[in-house]
């Protein structure tokens, strides 16, 4: 086995003013894996973006699990592609072991779905992503925080906190989000996929 690093990527916005946002569910989910791992963020000296190192999870016979590399764009969402790209050029990360962690509102609230490739969804900070790297095929848990009620527009929905009812499932979503991720390292996107795209596995 290889020992390539896994870049992990979650996005959001910066400062505490976005930090319960439904945008900055990706970051909940690197934070609880930052606690996984046992690092802590440091800011990169290449990269607008805070990082941590380790290895996650574990491989049969009780072996670590691959190491990878969690990072958190210091940029806001819309142009979080260049640090990533700067990241995977550093630490000699391809696109296929890059993997971004994000809030998406074509999926119901509690409900995870992973991918690898394809369209962004109107995401912008996917779009951006894409852009940099010059692919689209690198892996995405989308985590879902569910369309808008009534009118409101999208861009307001994602930039407001999540509401007392779903916050008290929350902490289950992002537990389960980081799960994906870790499932994904360790054993690869198809078993990930096929434990968490029906509710009733999970």
């Amino acid at each position: 086995m290889t020992d390539n690093p896994w870049l992990v990527v979650g996005l959001g916005n910066p400062g505490p003013q976005y930090a319960g946002n439904r945008h900055n569910v990706g970051q909940m989910v690197l934070d609880l894996l930052a606690e996984r791992v046992g690092t802590r963020y440091s800011r990169h000296t290449r990269a607008q973006a805070v990082v941590g190192e380790g290895r996650l999870g574990t491989l049969p016979g009780g072996r670590p699990g691959p190491r990878v590399v969690l990072a958190k764009p210091s940029t806001y969402m819309n142009v979080s592609g260049g640090p990533v790209a700067t990241l995977a050029k550093y630490y000699g990360v391809e696109p296929d072991h890059v993997l971004v962690v994000h809030d998406e509102v074509d999926i119901p609230f509690d409900t995870l779905k992973l991918k690898i490739g394809g369209g962004e969804g109107g995401h912008n900070g996917l779009r951006d992503i894409s852009k940099a790297l010059g692919t689209r095929d690198y892996v995405r848990v989308r985590v879902g925080v569910g369309r808008p009620p009534g009118r409101m527009d999208t861009a307001d929905y994602v930039l407001k906190d999540f509401s007392a009812t779903e916050r008290k499932d929350l902490p289950i979503l992002v537990d389960d989000a980081a799960d994906a991720v870790e499932l994904v390292i360790t054993d690869g996107l198809l078993v990930a996929q096929g434990r968490y795209h029906t509710k009733a596995d999970r």
